[in-house]
């Protein structure tokens, strides 16, 4: 029978499918330090992960390892190169999470425009004592300028629910989507730096490459309206955190919503000591359904991938299907 290894908690039903097909080393506990990682990996055919680095070291250190299933829709935890040059196929899971995670962005968002969480930690502190015409004066979301920084399929699930909002809606992409997208979501195309002079409220939803480092950084924040507001639901560096502290401190842009963060769990202190940002645990995807498809999928890439089950060597979601058949280098 293959060995699999998962490295994190996960789902128990999850790991009892998993065991229908596989011998499962389920590690129920915090992320596996490299060296473990490499250890427990040393003898399996396949794994799943939840943002653990895989890079060239680990694979060396796996000879039989052929598939490694990532329960999240980015990948840069997976150093891709090494796994084309070693044949190893990784696979992710989009799609099951698009609406709730552009539901949380959405939401956090509009925290920021409000000023929700700032307002609650100053009521909490026993601050309020009376009403006032320009308490926590907010910025409004209807009729106002959305700007989406990567029009995927969760970008495309904001700029749809902007509809609703009344908003004009302007997207910066790699590429243009198709026109007739475009024409569905009345969105329209700016550069960069076009969108960020003009939005209210700039919305991050790119994947992380070492391209995206950095997509917003000091100069970014300077193009940005004083009363707009910048969420990231995407990953962290894509922001500079540092850098966004600074204008959040001197009041450059009015607000922020953050979900991930550079060097997460640990973020920048400086944000910290900044009251006019909201701040999540990368939780865009938490719901009990979402996670649950994310994690049913993953299994299903694990065990497609290592060619088992309905699906035998054809996972729903490869990354690099070109490995796909060849044999472990």
């Amino acid at each position: 029978m293959q060995k699999v290894l998962v490295a994190r908690p996960i789902f128990p039903d999850v790991i009892e499918r998993l065991k229908q097909h596989f011998e499962v080393d389920w590690h129920n506990g915090d992320v596996l330090p490299a060296d473990e990682l490499k250890r427990r990996l040393a003898d399996k055919d396949g794994a799943l992960t939840a943002g653990d680095v895989i890079d060239a070291s680990v694979l060396a250190a796996a000879p039989r390892l052929r598939v490694v299933s990532n329960m999240a829709v980015g990948y840069n935890n997976f150093e891709m190169a090494a796994f084309n040059a070693a044949n190893v196929l990784g696979t992710n899971t989009p799609d099951v999470l698009n609406e709730s995670t552009a539901d949380f962005g959405w939401a956090l968002m509009m925290a920021a425009a409000r000023r929700i969480a700032e307002s609650e930690h100053w009521l909490r502190a026993g601050k309020w004592e009376k009403w006032s015409y320009d308490g926590f004066l907010g910025s409004d979301l209807y009729g106002s300028t959305l700007g989406v920084i990567g029009m995927g399929r969760i970008g495309q699930a904001l700029a749809r629910r902007a509809r609703g909002f009344n908003m004009n809606v302007i997207y910066h992409n790699r590429s243009r989507v198709a026109p007739e997208i475009e024409a569905e979501l009345n969105a329209e195309y700016a550069s960069k730096q076009d969108l960020l002079r003009r939005a209210d409220h700039v919305v991050l939803v790119l994947p992380y490459t070492a391209e995206n480092h950095h997509t917003i950084g000091a100069a970014e924040l300077a193009l940005m309206k004083p009363t707009a507001t910048l969420t990231n639901i995407a990953r962290g560096g894509i922001v500079d955190d540092a850098a966004l502290a600074v204008a959040l401190r001197e009041r450059r842009i009015a607000a922020a919503g953050l979900d991930v963060f550079e060097g997460e769990p640990k973020l920048n202190p400086a944000l910290l000591t900044v009251p006019n940002v909201v701040l999540t645990p990368h939780i865009a995807s938490a719901t009990e359904a979402t996670r649950r498809a994310m994690a049913n999928l993953a299994a299903d890439n694990l065990i497609a991938g290592l060619g088992e089950g309905p699906r035998a060597g054809r996972p729903p979601n490869p990354i690099n299907a070109d490995v796909i058949g060849k044999a472990r280098s």
